[in-house]
């Protein structure tokens, strides 16, 4: 739906193991694999030494940045610090990382693939070790270019087969294993969810939710029946930032405004904040931006 989705949409179905699904946008004559664990490796430049990954998302790996090992693994201790080559991305730097926070040592390989446009744990890892972030998706689910001419322009989950094609002829491909997981879908349009980022809007929302908790405390607010108090306060107690410019055909203008200066900045960078002034009306937003 190339849009910002809330948690709230999303459907949450638990795999035990490998599972065939259809998926919009895809072949509506295909299913795809979801469920397993495939296992990958990533040669040490300059060596015949291999280190092995594994993930359930092998498409992600066209925008795989680093590979993260446990600081006590003594596997590992002489790969810390080694850049590796991407198979379909020569051009690409990736560096064995440690990162204790991410890692478990007793699952999988102990050797972790990190993409950190693409998944949440690897995001805040990125975060952590200032890495790059490189988006391999286009909004339409389609592989972009930056994912390697071999793929470029493919659907995300026929990438994944045509990746795990390829690897096998490079004789870098491992196990695959049942992985009982958890799938999210999108409620409206049953997509799967995919970590994409994209610039947003937010409102900071905890002034708002802290009066509206007190408001409750002090019984200016009753609610009825008394018991789902309970769920108010666990929802505003730990309330988040609210995204409102997610893209909708339907949604809210947003009194924010893009600033170009003649001979200054003659073309803003919409993905840059100091380009932007908020204002509650268009003559606030003229002082700002002065």
């Amino acid at each position: 739906m190339r849009t910002a989705v809330s948690d709230l949409e999303v459907e949450h179905y638990d795999l035990t193991g490998p599972t065939w699904l259809p998926v919009p946008g895809h072949d509506p004559a295909k299913k795809y694999e979801f469920g397993t664990l495939t296992e990958f490796k990533y040669r040490v430049k300059g060596t015949d030494k291999l280190i092995t990954v594994a993930t359930t998302r092998l498409e992600t790996m066209l925008g795989d940045v680093a590979v993260a090992v446990h600081p006590d693994d003594p596997r590992y201790k002489d790969y810390v610090g080694k850049e590796l080559e991407h198979p379909f991305c020569p051009d690409r730097k990736i560096v064995v990382i440690t990162d204790s926070e991410l890692v478990d040592m007793n699952f999988g390989t102990g050797a972790v693939k990190i993409t950190p446009a693409h998944d949440p744990n690897d995001y805040k890892c990125g975060k952590r070790h200032n890495l790059e972030f490189i988006n391999m998706l286009e909004e339409s689910g389609k592989i972009n270019h930056v994912g390697g001419e071999k793929f470029a322009g493919m659907m995300r989950f026929d990438a994944r087969v045509a990746i795990y094609n390829e690897l096998k002829k490079m004789d870098l491909i491992g196990e695959k294993t049942p992985n009982p997981m958890r799938l999210g879908k999108c409620s409206k349009s049953n997509d799967i969810i995919e970590p994409f980022l994209k610039p947003q809007w937010y409102v900071n929302c905890a002034d708002m939710a802290a009066r509206s908790v007190d408001a409750v405390k002090n019984n200016e607010l009753i609610i009825e029946p008394p018991e789902h108090k309970k769920t108010w306060f666990q929802w505003l107690d730990n309330i988040q930032d609210w995204c409102i410019s997610r893209q909708l055909w339907w949604g809210h203008r947003i009194p924010v405004y893009i600033v170009t200066i003649p001979g200054v900045i003659d073309n803003p960078d919409k993905n840059n904040n100091d380009h932007w002034v908020v204002g509650r009306t268009y003559d606030e937003a003229m002082e700002n931006a002065a």
